[in-house]
This record gives structure tokens, sequence and C-alpha cells, in this order.
């Protein structure tokens, strides 16, 4: 039986990038999205959900333990960005990026980890970001949800260490994907997603003796 990865946010992007990749290394792979429209094939198991709701991460993991398979990759890929500052920005816009971008990974965490725990065995990747670690104007609750998400990457590496659960946070800055769509910057001014995971592939490729806890990842010639 082939390895299991579950992504969420997996159908374009840096999400898709990452499916694709292990995908070709033998695994199947469990896709998450809002949107699942045209995700198929041997090794794909698309799901659709919410995930900013906790009826769609709860959805996802009675899916995910239904499949009767050990998850030895998950990646808590799920996010949206929408600009502001926290004096300015719409009302809602905190809570809708907490509730997607950290509470998502944190329930689905919760949801998987007591396998991978009792296995002694799994490895997972939280989706963070340069604008976990660099506030910048123009990022309001984004900046937040990201900055909490690297917090709770590293206290979960620290509780999951015993277990031989590995956790790496992931921090990519600008890669070209639908989010920059319209830019007037060139293309080659971005990271491409299939760097962001190649880099996600190396780090589970590791012995079991070793993890990498960080990837910090920006374009050649720095921030946008």
């Amino acid at each position: 039986m082939n390895p299991l990865l579950v992504v969420t946010g997996g159908t374009k992007g840096i999400g898709r990038a990452i499916v694709d990749t292990f995908v070709r290394q033998g695994f199947d792979a469990v896709v998450c999205s809002r949107n699942i429209e045209g995700i198929s094939g041997p090794s794909l198991l698309p799901f659709a959900a919410d995930l900013s709701t906790r009826t769609g991460v709860d959805a996802l993991v009675s899916y995910v333990r239904s499949l009767g398979r050990p998850v030895s990759v998950l990646v808590n890929n799920t996010g949206v960005f929408l600009p502001g500052q926290l004096n300015n920005e719409a009302e809602g816009t905190f809570e809708t990026m907490i509730n997607t971008n950290l509470a998502s990974a944190y329930h689905l965490t919760r949801g998987l980890v007591g396998d991978m725990m009792a296995r002694r065995e799994g490895h997972i990747f939280m989706m963070c970001s340069t604008a976990s670690i660099t506030a910048y104007t123009n990022g309001g609750s984004y900046c937040i949800s990201k900055f909490a998400l690297l917090g709770m990457s590293r206290v979960l590496r620290e509780e999951l260490k015993p277990h031989g659960v590995k956790v790496t946070a992931v921090l990519p800055g600008a890669t070209l994907t639908a989010s920059w769509e319209g830019t007037d910057l060139p293309e080659e001014r971005f990271m491409k997603a299939d760097d962001v995971a190649a880099s996600v592939w190396g780090a589970y490729s590791l012995s079991k003796s070793a993890v990498i806890e960080e990837i910090l990842m920006r374009p050649q010639l720095g921030d946008i």
C-alpha cells in the first residue's frame, strides 16, 4: 500500500505542487479544497470542504479516518490573504484570517496526530510565510495569523519530539501562484511553487534521526 499524504489547499499553487511531487514519489494523496473540480487520478483522493469552519475540518478528519490508512505526511497549507491595516481593515477580516490560516491547522492536526503518535511515525508541515517573522504595513491580520501559525509549529515540535513525529514550518516568500495574478513584476522575480515543493520533499526525505525544523525561502533578489 502506498504511503498517504494529506494536503489542504491542495488544488493549486504550492499545495498542488506538493501533491504532484509526492505522488511522483509513490504516495497517494488526500487533496482537500473548497473546489475539487478537475482533481482526479488513481493516486488522488479529492475531498471538498471549507476548512475555515470547524464543521469542514471535522468532515475532513472523519473522511481521512474512514480510509483506515495511516497518514504519513500532513501538510497544513490552507490559507487566505486579505490586505489591510489593523486600524482600517474590514470588520471580520481578523476572524477570517484566524479561522482559515490558523484554526484549520490546529483542529486538523489535533484530529490526526494521535495516530501518528501511537505509531511513532509521521511528518507534519505547517505552511507559514515570511510574514511569520517580518511584519509589514498592509499585512494586518494576515501577519497575526502567520506569526501565530509559526508559534504553533514550534510548540508542536517540542510536544512531538519524544513521540517520533516530525514538525517542519515552511516560510516561503513571494511565490508565483494565483494570488499574484495581474502583477506587473517579471516571472523571474518570484520563486516557483515547485521550488517550495522540492524543499518539502527534501525535508521529508531525511533519516528518522534528523528533522529540518524551519525552511525559510525567499526569491533570489529578496522580498517583494
